[in-house]
């Protein structure tokens, strides 16, 4: 059960690391600006965090098994079509369509574990070894996009998918358990719109703030739609009898800073593969295979650290694993805050080892934050949270992190040392966001922060009720006494 739905993270990771490798051969063979680049990567970045709430709540109506394995198969027809996407912007489309599969997979996936693996240092043992698969295909998506991509061309990135989605799709027909909410929550129609209308207008502000310039009306008027979609759907949401933003999960605080801390660090994540992937390519004239190659002491320290990072939870907390991705995210970035087209390549292995070590670090301190305190009805829609709250730092990570650098390769000639230059204050953006990550790993995790988690758990309708505990009283009988109960109510 745990083997098919890693399988499921495999699909869905490796993707994301393979078509970053693929971006310049992309833009070779389709055409299109840095913005087409980013929209290839947030178009199905943008699917999947608006659907994940949508695609764990109903797993928990309908069948987590279903919609599990009906996921897989949209993945999969996805992949066909970016294969044979015949422009840039039927790329896009496909990317889209495919992320409808891919938010089908994650959340579900992490709601089967948490109601199989009840066990406290279980659960964080499991979610360790599914967090271990996130670099595994870390590992080999940069290796096999970058031969495949040299070797035989981008679309083959896509079509590698296939034979992984069938054996995924074998495996959990056979192996997973059905299984549904005791409680079936209504679908909140207005909430899910609102996500989808903030989103969007935020992610195209951002992305199209490069061509436009941020004082054009339309990209005013984008982010004036998120922020006053925000402030609606707080509105909504308060009053909803069952909101899609259970805001009574946010009332504790490991549960809120995990939210947090996932979008910081999977923004941090997101900016690392966007702007390494361009500069290994473009600026060093590295080819994909290369690129691929250099990029793996970040996958390697994903590998070795998520495993670890599941372990630390389970004996210790997840104070320290949060503290340590804090030192191993900001200090990656820190050393590439100087970046030039003839930065020494240890330099560059050393920070992406540091940063692969803090990626890996934080996956399961954020999910078993996210799921462990919520209700085991309520687990689909917790762990959809969590995983949201991932897909909006990645899309926020490459919007941002390109439109930044867009600005600067604006001004100047395009070159390898512009580009360079063009990443320096990203850098310093995301060992800011490190240290944020590190704060707030400190103080969601301690004393206070647990009764939090405890006084929100006591809000649920399915949380136990305390029932005081019997006082044994002296009757009395025959001259004899006997200690006896009451019958409890």
């Amino acid at each position: 059960m745990l083997a098919a739905c890693c399988l499921s993270l495999f699909l869905v990771m490796m993707d994301v690391t393979i078509v970053n490798v693929a971006l310049p051969a992309i833009r070779a063979g389709l055409g299109g600006g840095l913005s087409t680049l980013q929209w290839v990567v947030d178009a199905y970045t943008l699917v999947v965090a608006t659907l994940l709430v949508l695609a764990g709540s109903t797993a928990d109506r309908i069948g987590r098994r279903l919609v599990f394995t009906s996921g897989i198969v949209v993945f999969c027809l996805g992949s066909v079509l970016c294969g044979l996407a015949p422009s840039a912007w039927a790329l896009v489309l496909a990317r889209g369509f495919q992320g409808l599969g891919g938010a089908m997979l994650n959340p579900v996936a992490l709601s089967i574990i948490a109601n199989v693996f009840v066990e406290p240092a279980a659960r964080a043992r499991a979610i360790g070894v599914w967090g271990a698969m996130s670099g595994l295909a870390l590992a080999l998506g940069p290796l096999i996009g970058g031969m495949l991509t040299t070797l035989v061309g981008w679309r083959a990135v896509f079509l590698v998918n296939l034979p992984v989605g069938a054996l995924a799709l074998v495996l959990s027909l056979r192996v997973i358990p059905e299984s549904r909410a005791v409680r079936v929550r209504p679908i909140d129609r207005a909430g899910q719109a609102l996500v989808a209308l903030i989103l969007a207008a935020a992610t195209a502000a951002l992305i199209e703030a490069r061509d436009y310039g941020w004082h054009a009306p339309g990209i005013r008027a984008g982010l004036a739609i998120a922020a006053v979609g925000l402030v609606v759907l707080y509105r909504v949401e308060r009053r909803s009898a069952h909101p899609m933003l259970d805001l009574r999960f946010f009332r504790a605080l490991p549960f809120s800073g995990a939210i947090v801390i996932a979008v910081f660090a999977f923004a941090i994540f997101s900016s690392f593969l966007f702007l390494n992937t361009l500069y290994l390519q473009e600026a060093r004239g590295l080819s994909a295979m290369r690129a691929g190659l250099y990029t793996l002491p970040f996958a390697l320290g994903v590998v070795a650290c998520a495993p670890l990072s599941g372990r630390l939870v389970g004996a210790r907390g997840a104070r320290l694993p949060l503290l340590l991705s804090a030192c191993g995210l900001g200090s990656g970035a820190l050393l590439l805050t100087g970046l030039t087209p003839v930065t020494p390549p240890v330099v560059l292995l050393l920070s992406y080892s540091l940063c692969g070590c803090g990626f890996g670090l934080c996956n399961a301190p954020i999910t078993n934050s996210a799921v462990s305190g919520m209700p085991r009805d309520q687990a689909g829609l917790a762990a959809a949270l969590a995983s949201t709250s991932r897909q909006v730092g990645a899309l926020l990570g490459v919007a941002l992190s390109g439109t930044m650098m867009g600005a600067v390769l604006t001004r100047a000639a395009g070159s390898g040392a512009a580009l360079a230059l063009a990443t320096h204050r990203i850098w310093w953006l995301l060992v800011a966001l490190s240290c944020a990550v590190g704060a707030l790993g400190f103080f969601t995790t301690g004393g206070r922060a647990r009764a939090s988690a405890q006084a929100a758990r006591a809000l649920f309708d399915d949380a136990p009720v305390p029932v005081p505990v019997p006082v044994p009283v002296t009757v009395p009988v025959a001259g004899y006494r006997t200690d006896s109960t009451p019958p409890s109510t």
